[in-house]
């Protein structure tokens, strides 16, 4: 039986039984209740923030599990690198050498991706930072790899080339010479024979008669066949494809035509005394991709180890040059 309460009063100076009514009755449950929920969330939150329940707990160790996985994909990550960037420091400093290529940029290898985020979706958890840098790590070996794949079916195709190669590249002196003794201005700074100063020779001259051979150095297809009279006479252009091209003027004559084919050792023209040239000889250049280089070089397949050094030591002299 519910407890009977009363309230003293001070003008009758008497107990009074108390009565409630069923507003009163409804505000005090309501009190207990909004007391007692307050209290139960001042519990709850103060118990989660120093102690976990079980599914937290087990929670964060998956998290510190995977932060492991993570991390130890990253160190798988450096090794793969690391042997990706040997395998591209061998392919442009070894492999393309040797086939005559061009390194590919390193604009091209490391190029990254544009365009929209690509990792939205991995962005506003707990671990967003390392799970984003990994995944571009591994979006930019894929890259790496796909490149590097593609280059080595560039250089498949080269290596199947090879002979093709071999018989492009300008090897061989352009004219008959014996004994050296045609050799007569080397590649380098010389006296220029008109005008008495010092300038640079891009080419390498042979002093022979007039109507004597001209040999194609290597197979190719020719460019040009002009007269400049006032500079290399009638002079011929090869191109001989992987960026090679070689140069053959002041001719007297020529026996080729634009557009034709030719093979190594073929006589393409005879040697003359045409444009700027103070007698007759034959002034040949190589180029490699548009740069002169010095033909002494490429006289390999014709000269004996001790020729070479000969004929770069003659044609070293610093003297006057023929054009």
């Amino acid at each position: 039986m519910a407890r009977v309460k009363y309230r003293f009063n001070p003008e009758s100076l008497s107990f009074d039984r108390m009565r409630f009514s069923l507003k009163d009755l409804v505000l005090k449950i309501l009190t207990y209740f909004f007391a007692g929920f307050a209290i139960s969330v001042i519990f709850y939150i103060s118990f989660s923030q120093f102690l976990d329940f079980p599914k937290e707990r087990m929670l964060k160790r998956e998290n510190d599990q995977l932060k492991l996985q993570i991390e130890i994909f990253q160190k798988k990550l450096d090794q793969i690198s690391a042997v990706l960037e040997d395998l591209q420091q061998r392919d442009d400093n070894l492999y393309r050498s040797i086939f005559e290529a061009e390194p590919i940029p390193r604009s091209v290898r490391e190029a990254g991706f544009g365009g929209v985020n690509r990792y939205a979706e991995l962005e506003g958890y707990e671990s967003s930072d390392l799970i984003i840098s990994t995944a571009r790590r591994i979006d930019k070996i894929m890259k790496q790899i796909y490149i590097q794949s593609k280059s080595y079916d560039d250089l498949i195709k080269l290596a199947q080339n090879k002979e093709q190669l071999l018989r492009s590249i300008p090897c061989i002196q352009p004219v008959l010479n014996q004994g050296l003794v045609r050799t007569s201005s080397g590649f380098g700074w010389r006296i220029h024979p008109f005008y008495k100063i010092k300038v640079f020779h891009a080419g390498f001259d042979f002093a022979a008669p007039v109507g004597t051979e001209v040999y194609a150095t290597g197979d190719g297809k020719v460019e040009t066949v002009e007269n400049n009279l006032h500079g290399y006479g009638k002079m011929i252009v090869i191109d001989h494809g992987y960026g090679y091209k070689t140069l053959y003027a002041h001719l007297s004559e020529f026996k080729v035509v634009p557009g034709q084919q030719v093979k190594r050792g073929q006589v393409i023209g005879l040697i003359g005394n045409t444009g700027l040239s103070t007698g007759p000889h034959l002034h040949y250049e190589v180029w490699k991709n548009g740069e002169k280089l010095n033909p002494v070089h490429y006289f390999f397949n014709d000269l004996t180890p001790e020729q070479l050094e000969q004929i770069n030591e003659i044609s070293s002299n610093i003297g006057q040059a023929l054009d």
